[in-house]
């Protein structure tokens, strides 16, 4: 977890090892009681994900 002044990435990694990474508001993460090494869950919304290289 990076906490920054106004945005916070958080990572939560799967019981299988794989990593989601998201970023989320600095004020709701403190909300939520996010803390390293704790337990949180993800919930995907998003019907796509781009990802690009030059």
């Amino acid at each position: 977890m990076h906490e920054g002044p106004v945005s916070t990435e958080v990572t939560i990694e799967t019981a299988a090892g794989e990593k989601i990474v998201s970023s989320i508001t600095t004020t709701s993460a403190k909300n939520l009681g996010l803390k390293v090494g704790g337990k949180a869950y993800a919930v995907i919304k998003a019907s796509s994900v781009m990802v690009a290289v030059d």
